[in-house]
């Protein structure tokens, strides 16, 4: 199933991309402007330092993070939100398996 523009997501109708040792996404809606994913994380498991051209918000859904962005590290856990800006490098180390739910402006077109 495509989820773009998808007005209702329901979480198991789409399907788990593996995209790292101990990561895992599911792309839940977008549209040329915005993009809602869903990144799953087995503790110890690590979102290198990277960095790209669209504003990032993302929320702790649940499991403990150690967020880095820019020179700054902090830890983050459930209920806990972070903001990217554009070109900020950025990364994620997994202290407590979890799952983090990523918001991009424009949608990421490299993840469809």
């Amino acid at each position: 199933m495509d989820p773009k523009e998808l007005r209702f997501v329901k979480a198991d109708d789409l399907s788990w991309e593996t995209v790292g040792e101990g990561l895992r996404r599911k792309v839940l809606s977008y549209d040329s402007n915005l993009m809602m994913v869903r990144v799953d994380f087995e503790r110890g498991a690590v979102g290198t330092i990277h960095q790209h051209p669209h504003t990032q918000m993302s929320y702790v859904e649940s499991g403990v993070f150690e967020i880095i962005i820019g020179e700054e590290r902090q830890m983050l856990q459930k209920g806990d939100a972070y903001y990217i800006p554009p070109h900020m490098p950025h990364g994620a180390v997994c202290r407590e398996a979890g799952v983090l739910v990523d918001v991009f402006t424009p949608m990421r077109e490299d993840f469809v």
